[in-house]
């Protein structure tokens, strides 16, 4: 009987799925092929892990090894369909930091439900005819194997595998110094020798703080820019004032001013626009951890990891947050959110930066006519916190997280004050209805504020947390934003979320300035005339005229005055424009550094040392 024959089932069984996930590739993943050796690389990729993988199945006795063929092969699909799901909405790939955020599932229910399809069913048809298959003479699996029959398809898994690292490593040199880059991986390496790398890059980050030292602190703080320079004119304006900070859930800049059948999608917005400081070039930075995410640039000014979520993965560690920085200048804060309190683990990470209080579900009346999606709707939400506001001690620092305009976009019929978008994508045409009652909301608490009298002496920010459209709804995008089709620079300027600061007294100004939300700890420090120069932060003041205008999206692409830098292509602003790398180069380095830097500042607790 020769090797062929002795391995028929686990031929089988790695073709069948061999061919599944190529097919899963083109159809379900968005991975653009530049040239033929890309094409190689993902047709290739699969099998390198197979072979091995099936090695797995030889050690089985030969009673069972059919049945342990089923079952690697369960498994395999599983997690390969679980990876499709997950990139249905974030259009990123999971990792090991994300499946340990399993308490966060049972408050995702409507979201994961959007995401799930009746056709799902063919990513697993292959397992029935596999199944069937190995009831057969011709594939029957209880042979007994020699070790050296074995040996050979272990080998035959190591061949496979080395060709590919070597065609991986020509396609894309040090490929795995890009961690931040899933995309690239997942094309060059296959799906599941980027989880194999996903779980040594987990170990590796997990010893970081064992061994970090004092030196690793002084040394990144070496490297670290100080912005030690102000606005003259606004340094200190809003002294003594309060600061109310909104999180406005998954609104990108492209809604303001958008108008659908002649109707305003963000009313109060635009005119708040007028009345403020608004950034029209304002990026949300944020990863894995989503709205947690921008939490933590925003009152860090650090960058969030490049798998999972800080606020889970390490909430225990030593931070220099904008309420313990405010707390020394005689400042009480507090987080007001309609949700569960251990939703990203806020109940944990927000003792842990210095808030004083943290207004969750349970301080309001949550009842099923108020709530949809995630908790809360953003109206009741607002109306519920005033009463908790107004008692607060002055001055305050006060963050409300909004929740009515998140995936799956779902709002009752009689609150919808807009029409949905006229196209067949329901989550693009939902967007509109559910941003417009984030909108109504906003406006009805200025309103409170007003009434309240306490917008007269408090400084309002209001900003979008992180993206609502992801890269799966391009076509659908495409006919709002009224192109063709989107590009690559187009994707990365839909990152751009609305920014405006409410400053009592100042006129608005629109601000053309090139920034991200880990900017915004040491510019709204400035205006309360609070110095950031001894704090350690990636971002600088907005207002300054020394302001760094380079901003660092958390998957390695940036945007500065003149290009944005995406997918190894430099384009110039604002046409969009390829060109010639040479004209990125000053930046590339520079953006890798200051992601590595605060990794390793994370990673390591480094900021222990300073304390």
């Amino acid at each position: 009987m020769n090797a062929k024959t002795k391995h028929a089932a686990i031929f089988l069984a790695i073709s069948l799925l061999w061919l599944k996930t190529y097919i899963v590739y083109k159809v379900s993943f968005t991975l653009p092929i530049d040239h033929f050796l890309q094409e190689i690389l993902l047709f290739l990729n699969p099998l390198s892990f197979l072979v091995l993988y099936f090695c797995l199945a030889n050690l089985a006795p030969p009673a069972k090894r059919r049945r342990i063929i089923l079952w690697l092969s369960f498994i395999y699909s599983f997690i390969l369909y679980a990876n499709v799901v997950y990139y249905r909405f974030f259009t990123d790939f999971l990792t090991i930091p994300v499946l340990f955020q399993t308490k966060n599932v049972g408050d995702i229910g409507n979201s994961v439900y959007e995401l799930i399809y009746l056709t799902d069913i063919f990513f697993f048809v292959d397992l029935f005819l596999l199944a069937y298959l190995l009831k057969q003479t011709r594939w029957k699996s209880d042979h007994r194997l020699k070790p050296v029959d074995r040996r050979k398809l272990f080998l035959y898994g190591v061949a496979i595998l080395s060709v590919h690292l070597i065609l991986a490593e020509i396609n894309r040199p040090q490929l795995l110094t890009r961690t931040f880059d899933r995309e690239i991986l997942v094309k060059s390496l296959g799906t599941f020798n980027y989880h194999l790398y996903d779980i040594m890059l987990q170990s590796k980050s997990s010893m970081q703080k064992a061994l970090a030292s004092n030196m690793d602190a002084e040394e990144i703080l070496k490297n670290i820019k100080k912005d030690t320079v102000n606005n003259p004119e606004l340094y200190g304006i809003a002294k003594g004032e309060n600061l109310i900070m909104v999180s406005l859930e998954s609104t990108q800049n492209f809604v303001l001013n958008y108008e659908i059948n002649g109707e305003e999608v963000t009313p109060f917005l635009n005119e708040l626009a007028k009345s403020s400081y608004y950034f029209n070039n304002f990026y949300h930075q944020t990863g894995q951890g989503k709205t947690s995410d921008s939490e933590f640039l925003i009152d860090n000014s650090l960058y969030p990891l490049p798998r999972g979520a800080v606020f889970q993965t390490h909430p225990l560690n030593e931070y220099n947050a904008m309420p313990e920085i405010l707390k020394s200048n005689g400042y009480y804060s507090a987080v007001f959110h309609g949700n569960n309190k251990s939703f990203w683990n806020r109940d944990v990470i927000y003792k842990t930066m210095g808030y004083d209080k943290f207004y969750s579900e349970e301080y309001y009346n949550v009842t099923e006519e108020n709530s949809i999606n995630y908790g809360l709707k953003d109206i009741p939400f607002f109306e519920q916190s005033m009463p908790y506001l107004k008692k607060l001690p002055q001055p305050f620092y006060a963050r409300f997280i909004t929740l009515t305009n998140h995936h799956p976009y779902l709002i009752n019929e009689k609150e919808q004050w807009i029409e949905p978008y006229p196209v067949e994508d329901g989550t693009v045409s939902r967007y509109f209805t559910t941003v417009r009652y984030a909108d109504e909301a906003l406006r009805q608490f200025f309103e409170e504020l007003k009434s309240s009298g306490l917008y007269e002496n408090s400084v309002v920010v209001v900003y979008g947390d992180h993206y609502g459209i992801s890269e799966r709804h391009q076509e659908a995008m495409a006919d709002v934003l009224s192109k063709a089709t989107l590009t690559a620079y187009n994707q990365v300027e839909l990152q751009q979320v609305p920014l405006f600061i409410h400053v009592p007294g100042k006129k608005g100004k629109q601000l053309d300035t090139v920034g991200g939300q880990i900017d915004l700890k040491p510019t709204l420090l400035h205006l309360l005339g609070i110095e950031s120069k001894d704090d350690v932060h990636f971002g600088t003041d907005l207002f300054s005229k020394e302001h760094h205008e380079l901003t660092v999206l958390r998957n390695g692409s940036f945007v500065t005055e003149d290009y944005i830098y995406t997918n190894e292509t430099c384009y110039v602003k604002p046409f969009g424009a390829p060109v010639e790398e040479e004209k990125c180069k000053p930046y590339i380095e520079q953006a890798k550094e200051e992601l590595d830097q605060s990794d390793r500042i994370i990673y390591g607790d480094l900021l222990r040392f300073l304390k």
